[in-house]
């Protein structure tokens, strides 16, 4: 990243100082005070997908796991996300970086740390969103053939939907966080409904609460299950990616994280129960592993119709295309946080000049996108509305990646907490916001040895295929390289070794290096010491 910069530049700057924090200019920076409280909120719940979660995940838990307990489940891994938020959210009031996990981490265990973990966050989210365009492109086909009687192919939807995506990714933030508040709103309002008819018209067992009893989370599938159940709240963590977008970075970024994990504990409990009491706890685990995702559909027409099954079911699909929009925000984000810091190269760190966005990380996930899915096309010789490919595979696989990824970034950055309050001197000052960091670092280190173990069960492979290792050595490899990558421009480049997970900051340790001459280096900051300006 050139450290130069230009009267023009400087001028656009000094019109614009109030916007952002940086000396390079109006294109090197996120625009500041586009999303307050609620956009912001919406914006990393709709990455959850809560409808999705209704239908695909819940059945899947109840039905292949066994596991009926599943609404005490959320209740719990709330509690550990609660606890993890507490020292997450105390970090994000003195970073903030749109590279967010990676930022935290090179700030708590060190550059190097910082560098492995920016390239696991830029894969696993990546990932993730990649893999939402199977189920996305199986239900659009699904639909097609159901209403208007025409037979497509997975990928046709699944391309288009990458289009669109691509489009909004260019635009400005705060109109994705109205489409994504839209699709929001009107997505959880009718699961709402849904679970007060299950409550009003329960079945034969009644208004049972056995599903919150602790001896129903016994079983082989517990573990499995713990995998699928803290996938679903992904997305609160993402509020620091958005910091720098945000009107007041140090109060709005705390305050959402707390209100997206509280929200999506209670929603997705007071859901599965709602399952529980329409189909009744003795017999939901086996209506659900019979009936799948049709298990809502099924007991929602019942209760309210066929009409509203209708919408429920083109709301599943725009549930998930509010996730992909979500998902491809935050990986555009991630690339040029890394951009801008010299991780990648400085095109990543560079936004469009009119919507502010970061446009080349935006078109590198389009890309990537489309790739993957014109592969998984091209590998597909199955015939239309078979989910193999698009759900079975690419959902599924690359889902499963993405999360692992996700558990282990967590998990160490709730070591990081400790270890930058602890360099701070101000252990004391934070000794139970610690305490619970490092509470949450533990459960979600026992979740992640979970995962790989049991990822034979998450992807549907036999216990000896060659996945069950492949996949989650993506995630082990990508790690690897970042932390290799790290150490070599520690040697080769300590001034961009020195600047990983400042941010903004680094401008201003360039323009102080700049001021003082020959003498003065940015590299000679200690970022684990710094305090973002």
């Amino acid at each position: 990243m050139s450290p130069g910069s230009s009267t023009t530049s400087a001028t656009r700057t000094a019109t614009t100082e109030s916007e952002i924090s940086t000396y390079k200019g109006l294109e090197r920076a996120l625009r500041a005070d586009r999303l307050g409280t609620a956009g912001l909120l919406l914006s990393v719940l709709a990455a959850s997908a809560p409808l999705m979660v209704v239908a695909g995940v819940m059945p899947t838990v109840f039905g292949a796991m066994g596991i009926v307990g599943q609404p005490l489940l959320y209740v719990i891994l709330g509690v550990v996300l609660m606890l993890f938020s507490v020292g997450y959210a105390e970090m994000s009031r003195h970073v903030h970086n749109a590279g967010a996990f990676y930022a935290y981490i090179a700030r708590g265990l060190g550059p190097t740390a910082g560098a492995g973990a920016s390239f696991v966050a830029l894969v696993a989210y990546s990932a993730m969103q990649v893999g939402i365009y199977g189920i996305l492109g199986f239900e659009l086909s699904g639909l097609c053939a159901t209403y208007l009687h025409v037979t497509v192919a997975w990928w046709v939807p699944a391309l288009a939907a990458a289009a669109i995506v691509a489009v909004l990714g260019w635009l400005k933030i705060d109109l994705n966080a109205k489409v994504l508040g839209a699709l929001l709103v009107i997505e959880c309002t009718l699961v709402v409904i849904f679970d007060v008819a299950a409550v009003a018209e329960p079945g034969r067992e009644g208004l049972s609460l056995s599903a919150f009893n602790p001896d129903t989370l016994t079983g082989a599938g517990l573990g499995t299950a713990l995998c699928f159940c803290i996938a679903a709240f992904v997305g609160f963590e993402q509020s620091p990616v958005y910091a720098e977008e945000t009107s007041r970075p140090h109060v709005v970024v705390s305050r959402v994280m707390f209100l997206a994990v509280g929200y999506a504990a209670v929603f997705l409990a007071l859901s599965a129960w709602a399952l529980t009491v329409a189909a009744g706890p003795g017999t939901i685990a086996g209506q659900a592993a019979e009936q799948g995702p049709g298990l809502l559909f099924s007991l929602t027409e019942s209760r309210l119709g066929a009409t509203f099954t209708d919408v429920l079911h083109v709301l599943f699909v725009t549930g998930m295309f509010a996730a992909l929009l979500s998902f491809h925000n935050v990986v555009a984000r991630y690339a040029f946080a890394m951009g801008r810091e010299g991780l990648l190269p400085a095109a990543f760190g560079r936004t469009n000049k009119s919507s502010g966005a970061p446009a080349t990380g935006s078109v590198l996930q389009s890309a990537l996108s489309v790739l993957v899915i014109v592969a998984f096309a091209v590998t597909d010789d199955l015939p239309a509305g078979d989910p193999t490919t698009p759900v079975l595979r690419l959902f599924t696989w690359m889902g499963n990646v993405g999360a692992l990824g996700v558990i282990l970034l967590m998990a160490a950055a709730s070591f990081a907490v400790i270890a930058f309050f602890v360099r701070r001197g101000a252990a004391g000052a934070q000794a139970w916001r610690l305490v619970a960091s490092a509470l949450a670092g533990l459960a979600l280190v026992a979740i992640a040895v979970y995962t790989v173990k049991d990822f034979d069960v998450l992807i549907g492979a036999g216990p000896g295929s060659a996945l069950n290792w492949i996949l989650p050595v993506v995630i082990g490899v990508t790690l690897v390289g970042g932390l290799v990558y790290g150490a070599v421009l520690r040697s080769a480049r300590p001034e961009v070794h020195a600047r990983i997970g400042l941010g903004n900051e680094a401008f201003q340790l360039e323009r102080a290096a700049e001021s003082a001459g020959p003498v003065g280096s940015a590299g000679s900051a200690d970022p684990a010491d710094g305090t973002q300006g």
